[in-house]
């Protein structure tokens, strides 16, 4: 080989020369210039040129110019500039140091764009949510609940709606006014011949130069006038002027009542006319004392041995009736237990109502009407106040000027005699006075007691007949 033929093999060839495909590079001699005068092969570029960085030499050392005197060739196809501006191609640097590694983002970066994501993620999520289950707002043209149900519905009679419907017609309800500021409300009901059974306590302000309204249940109104009152029963009489064809309600019986009974009350609680609530007959013969609740009356007390019902009753109840699943009267609503007796507000119902039996209400009303005042029930004994034991002890002596035992009173043709203990009247045994005085007002003149008393220990039986006192007294008897 030659030394203008020497050809480099693979290993002897630069690194940053390129060879063609299927041949090998070679150098020329010094004819051409540039090369060694001893023919040994020269790097292709002159020793002072060769930096890395910015050239040494003048700048004709660099790609692009020639020597003087036509020194260094142009740069081989695809050769890799050097020079300012310029690095080594990818991991083919000459003692230089490893090209930086390119920027990218920092971990911090990459964690706050993390929860970016998972909060859109998150907030995408309940929009599409709600999207799927949310309940349109937006209005619905041919949206319809349908027509109501047509046809007529019909009440069985005996129904709380059936009573009413039969009942209510006949019911009133009155506004009281007195000579001063003072007022009532109550309510009543139509009897045969357009008269009005109400309560005396609803009306005794009118006795004393007031004025009675009576509104029926078309809500028409009139004036009524008292016929008769009876402050002993606590009922009395009221005809209105005008009853605009209100038909008369249907009188019950009173014995037939038995606990348990479903019982309607009917009238104008607060003012509110034609309001029906409806219960049991909770008990009988309840022993109630009851009149004037302002308590400013001088009137005697009322005991009634009353019918107690469940049916919510309330101010302006009073008067009103208390009518059977048959829609008949068997009781005349007159007093409410409550837990204040306050004289500066009224307490509503708490379940526990009473009404005057209708059987002593038709009789007194009856009386009433034929001789305006009604008579007194008596058996003719005064009782002992200040007893405590079982029953009901007759007084030892006179009490407020009366003797323990009318001479010719029921109780004296019976036998009983000053000092006796009344036990039981009719099987019913007593608890206190107040008891025996409600039972005897609720019999009728006439009527006969069975009664069983003990004297000096030992007990014993007897028939009264109740008699009626044609001018009664203030003291109970």
């Amino acid at each position: 080989m030659t030394d203008e033929t020497r050809r480099s093999t693979p290993s002897e060839r630069p690194d940053f020369l390129p060879a063609g495909e299927g041949e090998t590079a070679s150098f020329e001699n010094p004819s051409t210039g540039w090369g060694d005068p001893s023919g040994r092969p020269q790097p292709f570029f002159p020793q002072e040129t060769l930096s890395f960085g910015v050239p040494q030499g003048p700048p004709a050392a660099a790609f692009g110019a020639q020597a003087p005197g036509g020194g260094n060739p142009p740069p081989p196809a695809g050769a890799m500039g050097m020079g300012a501006g310029w690095a080594p191609p990818p991991g083919q640097g000459y003692g230089s140091s490893p090209a930086p590694k390119r920027g990218g983002p920092s971990i911090g970066l990459l964690v706050a764009l993390a929860v970016v994501i998972a909060l859109v993620a998150s907030a995408l999520g309940s929009i599409g949510t709600y999207l799927l289950t949310r309940t349109s707002v937006g209005s619905n043209p041919s949206y319809s609940l349908g027509p109501p149900p047509s046809g007529v519905i019909n009440r069985p009679p005996d129904s709380v709606a059936g009573v009413a419907n039969r009942v209510l017609p006949s019911v009133v309800s009155l506004e009281v006014s007195g000579s001063s500021a003072d007022g009532a409300t109550g309510s009543g009901f139509l009897v045969k011949d357009g008269y009005v059974v109400t309560n005396n306590h609803v009306v005794a302000l009118a006795a004393k130069g007031g004025e009675i309204k009576i509104m029926f249940y078309n809500r028409k109104t009139t004036t009524g006038r008292i016929v008769g009152r009876d402050p002993g029963s606590d009922l009395a009489v009221v005809k209105p002027e005008e009853t605009f064809g209100t038909p008369e309600i249907t009188l019950g019986n009173s014995d037939q009542v038995v606990v348990g009974d479903p019982v309607i009350a009917i009238g104008s609680p607060l003012g509110l006319t034609g309001t029906v609530t409806t219960g049991i007959v909770s008990s009988l013969n309840r022993p109630v004392i009851a009149g004037d609740e302002s308590g400013t009356s001088n009137e005697e007390p009322a005991y009634i041995s009353a019918i107690q019902t469940d049916a919510a009753i309330n101010p302006g109840n009073s008067g009103g009736p208390l009518v059977n699943a048959r829609g008949e009267v068997v009781g005349v609503n007159s007093a409410i237990a409550t837990l204040s007796r306050s004289t500066t507000s009224q307490s509503g119902s708490i379940g526990l109502g009473f009404a005057i039996p209708v059987n002593q209400a038709r009789r007194v009303a009856q009386e009433l009407v034929t001789t305006g005042h009604a008579k007194r029930p008596k058996i003719g004994v005064t009782l002992d106040k200040d007893y405590r034991g079982a029953g009901v002890k007759i007084a030892t002596g006179n009490q407020g000027g009366r003797p323990p035992v009318d001479a010719n009173g029921p109780a004296a043709k019976a036998g009983l005699k000053a000092g006796d203990i009344i036990l039981e009247v009719d099987g019913l045994r007593l608890q206190d006075g107040n008891e025996l005085i409600a039972l005897i007002r609720s019999k009728a003149p006439g009527s006969k007691i069975t009664i069983r008393y003990q004297r000096a220990g030992q007990d014993h039986t007897a028939t009264l007949t109740v008699m009626g006192e044609d001018e009664p007294t203030p003291t109970p008897s």
